[in-house]
């Protein structure tokens, strides 16, 4: 049995010396970037290769990249039971280790199951990483520093993201297996240099207090109120990931070359959004850095129908929602720890919760309004509107909230 004194050093891990941060940051990212900029991200500038090819339908084509994003919400909700059966850190290692698997099983495209299958494994794995490779390394680093550390866990997200739309190119001139077997291979090479850069993973426990029991009223109040606004956000910036693209080839009428230049533009401000944003917060506080960044989406989506005629404004808008994309990850991240400060369990319960909410929002943005879209009840330009709203509800909510909660400091600092 452990003694009083190690569940404390449990519950309040020790800040990193500066070493031990830069190591556990570059864990977490690269974590990050096998999880969800290959093995989610990748697959997308793969998709018109795949039918070209006729591996599959193109129906199948686009299921398959449907049922990955569908595992990835299954993966968020179960993190949390994960980890406690397991550890964290064990998690983490098995869903880096299960990419590369994938990876490589899919250079081999046997049947529609069999891919099916190997698309399920890699977006469960981007779930597990998104809820628990942050949260696994924040606990261990001063508060002062979460933001940067955070901002460097989630450019990964960036880094993969364009750096699959960088291979692929190159990689297809010898073919989509080659493709494939390249990630494998780039995969294996970040799960092998990260295996033991993880900080040590004390685990919560077999028995976990529940949330309600260990939170007090205000506290209950605003975490609720930040995991329904996390979902709002990720139902606004959701289009730009599906449409910007089609939106600015087709319905504006600049051909595809322009449409992917644009795409590049999201991709540079996937990059540098996470540490953009979170060096922000290490500066303001991550709840004013949020209502900042709710603000400034909104614009930034509002501003894509605006700027038909106006290319300064497509340029805005496409890097603007591209640093946000995982830019607001950080934040969110770090405000759960602002108002749960010492308890890593149950930061990471809240935490659990919030991704699932993000998932939720990212697919009913996703495939809602692309339902919406196709059957014409609403042109581009609602449908942006409707991704916009959903911004301004959730910069509503959380004036709102800070307005009648009261006594939670923004900051804190050790």
């Amino acid at each position: 049995m452990s003694t009083l004194s190690d569940r404390s050093s449990h519950m309040h891990p020790k800040p990193a010396a500066g070493s031990d941060m830069w190591r556990w940051a570059f864990a977490g990212l690269a974590a990050s970037f096998v999880g969800i900029g290959l093995a989610r991200f990748a697959y997308t500038p793969l998709v018109p290769a795949l039918i070209a090819a006729k591996w599959f339908a193109a129906s199948d084509v686009m299921y398959f990249g449907a049922i990955n994003l569908a595992a990835y919400f299954v993966g968020a909700a179960v993190a949390r039971p994960l980890a406690v059966r397991f550890g964290a850190v064990t998690v983490l290692r098995l869903s880096m280790l299960s990419v590369v698997v994938a990876c490589f099983a899919c250079a081999v495209p046997l049947s529609f199951t069999w891919y099916l299958v190997w698309r399920i494994l890699p977006g469960i794995a981007g779930g597990l990483i998104m809820v628990l490779a942050a949260s696994t390394i924040l606990p261990h680093v001063a508060a002062s520093r979460r933001g940067l550390v955070g901002g460097l866990v989630f450019i990964g997200v960036g880094l993969g993201a364009a750096a699959s739309g960088t291979l692929v190119p190159l990689l297809l001139r010898e073919g989509l297996a080659a493709c494939w077997i390249g990630f494998a291979m780039l995969s294996a090479l970040l799960t092998a240099a990260s295996w033991r850069s993880w900080p040590d993973d004390a685990g919560e426990g077999a028995n976990p207090t529940p949330v309600r029991q260990r939170l007090g009223t205000k506290a209950r109040r605003l975490n609720r109120s930040l995991i329904a606004e996390y979902g709002l956000i990720a139902f606004a910036m959701a289009p730009h990931t599906v449409f910007l693209v089609d939106y600015v080839a087709r319905e504006l009428g600049l051909g595809i070359d322009a449409g992917a230049g644009f795409w590049v533009l999201f991709g540079c401000g996937a990059v540098a959004g996470p540490l953009i944003t979170g060096r922000i917060a290490d500066r303001i506080g991550f709840g004013r850095a949020l209502t900042l960044s709710y603000g400034l989406v909104a614009i930034a989506v509002v501003a894509l129908p605006l700027g038909t005629h106006l290319t300064a404004l497509l340029i805005i808008s496409s890097v603007v929602i591209g640093g946000f994309t995982p830019g607001i990850v950080p934040l969110a991240l770090g405000r759960v720890h602002e108002l749960v400060p010492g308890d890593p369990a149950l930061q990471r319960a809240i935490w659990g919760r919030a991704v699932t909410c993000f998932a939720g929002g990212q697919a009913v943005g996703a495939y809602g309004l692309s339902a919406l879209l196709a059957h014409g009840v609403v042109s581009y330009a609602t449908l942006f509107m409707l991704a916009a709203a959903a911004a301004v509800l959730a910069l509503v909510l959380n004036l709102a909230t800070g307005l009648t909660v009261r006594g939670v400091p923004e900051k804190r600092l050790p």
